[in-house]
């Protein structure tokens, strides 16, 4: 089954930046995942002149190079929208000091299935209480940045109760056997801070 879901993503600018953020150690451009995306995102955000969107998802897609930039612009380097060995000083810099003290998404952690012939079991911790998507399908997924979502081709869902918690768990039911799957863990905090984590597989079992 594959169907499109666009992903209203809130973002609030409550709370203080975590003294935990990840710091920069590597170019990130175009193209580039992971938690120190989310912690870059995380920081910008926290400035609507900045980064207006506020998008915190681990992939940096065309907003959040418009954002590098304007923070470059900001602070008086070449503004051209990569996180490179010039900005990087700057932006661990400020991240460490909580310069624009930035709200903090939600790290996901020990994501761990529980595959059976026709249904799996997921499993994942948050660092703040939060509640949980799971995205499967058996094609890989494709995302786009857009300014208010961000859109997942292929797959279909599973939601938790929309209970806030650290620890959480989800079944997937009715799957194929013997076939292998793709998935992502997409968690809000309480704060309506988003995080993801990024597709990776699970094989049912024959």
């Amino acid at each position: 089954m594959k169907s499109l879901f666009s992903l209203a993503i809130l973002v609030s600018f409550l709370s203080p930046m975590a003294a935990s953020a990840e710091m920069l150690t590597r170019q990130l451009s175009i193209g580039a995942r992971g938690t120190d995306v989310t912690s870059l995102q995380s920081f910008l955000a926290t400035n609507p002149d900045i980064y207006p969107q506020g998008k915190v998802t681990g992939y940096f897609g065309f907003l959040t190079k418009a954002a590098v930039s304007n923070f470059q612009k900001e602070n008086g380097l070449a503004a051209d929208g990569i996180a490179g060995r010039n900005s990087i000083p700057v932006i661990n810099a400020q991240m460490a000091n909580g310069m624009m003290g930035a709200t903090a998404a939600p790290v996901v952690s020990n994501v761990y299935v529980s595959p059976s012939r026709n249904s799996a079991t997921i499993n994942w911790n948050t660092d703040q209480s939060s509640k949980g998507v799971v995205y499967y399908s058996t094609t890989p997924f494709v995302l786009t940045d857009n300014i208010n979502s961000v859109d997942v081709y292929g797959g279909t869902y599973a939601m938790n109760d929309n209970m806030m918690r650290t620890s959480q768990s989800m079944n997937l039911v009715g799957l194929q056997a013997g076939t292998m799957y793709y998935y992502f863990v997409y968690v809000t905090s309480s704060t309506g801070v988003v995080s993801m984590s990024w597709p990776t597989t699970f094989q049912t079992t024959n």
